[in-house]
């Protein structure tokens, strides 16, 4: 199964300069958050892959405004073929505004998905806007990581955990690809392509 990662900046290659042979090959899409929600229904009318999402700290207009199409998997673990997906949208609480949460205020809602997680026995992949604490986070408090996400892959060991928010562009120290454990972490800025169950450790970008 290939899958596509999306964050933080529309690809000028997907939406400027859209051929469809693009999206060819591609079985589902992780958008990781603060991405148009025009661009977002654009791809959809291209690919019958499905499109799944989370907030990032800059989507408020998807209140109002949310991507047709596309499913909001926030606070749910969605399951596609086989795949648990697990949402959980959001920046740490640096002003007043949406899809903004304190380090208690995320525990919590990872609590509220106890037995969820009991039901679907885990999850395959962790789809956030924020990364983890300490690892590829900022040392700001707006990207600043949640310590929640480490956590949830102590505790249940995903394959992979999609994030975005650090945009590569910002530094060399914003690394596209790490590991954690046993979980294989992806930064997903503007996009990347992997398949899935593949060792990322192997893949050239």
């Amino acid at each position: 199964m290939k899958i596509m990662v999306l964050a933080d900046t529309e690809s000028r290659s997907l939406w400027d300069f859209f051929e469809k042979s693009k999206l060819e090959g591609i079985d589902l899409i992780l958008s990781c958050g603060d991405l148009n929600p025009h661009y977002l229904q654009f791809l959809c009318c291209f690919t019958k892959a499905p499109i799944l999402y989370v907030h990032g700290n800059h989507d408020a207009r998807y209140e109002q405004d949310p991507p047709t199409g596309c499913t909001c998997v926030e606070d749910r673990i969605y399951n596609f073929n086989g795949i648990r997906i697990l949402g959980l949208g959001g920046s740490m609480r640096y002003k007043k505004g949406p899809f903004q949460y304190t380090q208690r205020e995320m525990n919590a809602r990872i609590r509220r998905l106890r037995f969820s997680l009991m039901r679907h026995r885990g999850f395959d992949i962790l789809l956030t806007h924020s990364p983890a604490y300490q690892i590829n986070d900022g040392q700001d408090l707006p990207h600043m990581g949640f310590s929640g996400f480490n956590y949830l892959m102590d505790k249940y060991h995903p394959q992979y955990f999609c994030h975005g928010h650090v945009h590569m562009s910002y530094g060399r120290e914003y690394k596209r690809l790490d590991r954690y454990k046993d979980t294989q972490i992806i930064n997903g800025y503007e996009k990347y392509v992997f398949t899935y169950g593949e060792d990322l450790s192997q893949s050239q970008e």
